[in-house]
């Protein structure tokens, strides 16, 4: 049985064909434009593919209140040709099949909840960490939405006194993408951070901040496992860094057998950066399931 998936991005639009596998047999890209040029490409793309049905990883903020009159809509995005937006909508009546809905991390922690590194786990974190910073919560197996859906970038933590930087989120003076995300990096040192990977001190800020926000993250939805993916995140040297942070800071107040290897709490995303598109492979599944 073959399903589609749509990682709707702010910059692109991935597009691909899989099984409940979770194999892959072919994916494109799509630039995000306004939904009059970037909508049709992808309907014309997944038309006449035989898929059962599809799963949307959407960036947001999205409405995923069943109960609500813009359930399926992107809402307040800073993308204005997308706000108030009815994607889900769009694709049902274009297709005429299940559409499975949800965040793009928490349809990338579905994808290493369900094919990935936290298989068999109840509660987990995804946390991605690029251009924004966003996170997907898994708890008692369940996506966790509330009100509306995690908001994890946006977690206020205190900027560092010796930080010569600015927090550079337009809402907050001091939340973790405002003094985190990649184009904060950008913003603080002149260089992206491609061109800082071997600055010592770039990434001691950077582990202090990522690392303080996921004691916090510990402590209130007490995960599993933490996942942490995006673009900021292939620098790999941070892990080590982040998890002495985290040991540092979190002081033994918890003291599980869970935290006792913090090489194996504190984890790279596993799928290759194909957990978003994975997860809206299971966002299809379990919409066509619920019709069954």
């Amino acid at each position: 049985m073959l399903y589609g998936a749509l990682e709707a991005g702010g910059t692109k639009m991935v597009c691909a064909i899989g099984d409940e596998t979770g194999k892959i047999y072919e994916q494109v890209s799509i630039p995000t434009t306004t939904p009059d040029e970037t909508m049709p490409e992808i309907i014309s793309y997944f038309r006449d593919k035989g898929i059962e049905a599809i799963g949307i990883a959407c960036f947001g903020p999205i409405d995923l209140d069943r109960k609500s009159e813009t359930y399926g809509f992107i809402t307040s995005t800073p993308k204005t040709a997308w706000k108030k937006f009815n994607i889900v909508g769009y694709v049902e009546k274009a297709l005429g099949i299940p559409v499975g809905f949800d965040t793009d991390v928490n349809g990338s922690l579905l994808g290493e909840i369900t094919y990935g590194c936290a298989q068999g786990l109840t509660d987990a974190i995804y946390l991605t960490i690029g251009t924004g910073i966003g996170g997907g919560v898994m708890t008692n197996g369940k996506l966790l939405h509330g009100m509306m859906h995690p908001e994890l970038g946006h977690v206020i933590i205190a900027k560092r006194s010796d930080d010569k930087g600015q927090c550079v989120c337009p809402y907050h003076d001091s939340c973790l993408e405002g003094l985190a995300a990649g184009p904060s990096i950008e913003k603080r040192w002149g260089r992206s951070a491609k061109e800082l990977t071997d600055d010592a001190a770039v990434w001691e800020l950077e582990a202090d901040y990522i690392g303080t926000a996921l004691v916090n993250y510990c402590m209130t939805l007490s995960p599993q496992k933490i996942i942490l993916g995006g673009g900021v995140m292939h620098q790999m040297q941070l892990f080590p860094l982040i998890r002495r942070v985290f040991k540092e800071k979190m002081a033994g107040y918890i003291n599980t057998k869970t935290l006792e290897n913090l090489d194996e709490y504190i984890v790279p995303a596993s799928l290759n950066d194909d957990q978003g598109i994975m997860g809206a492979i299971k966002l299809a599944i379990d919409a066509k399931t619920e019709l069954l």
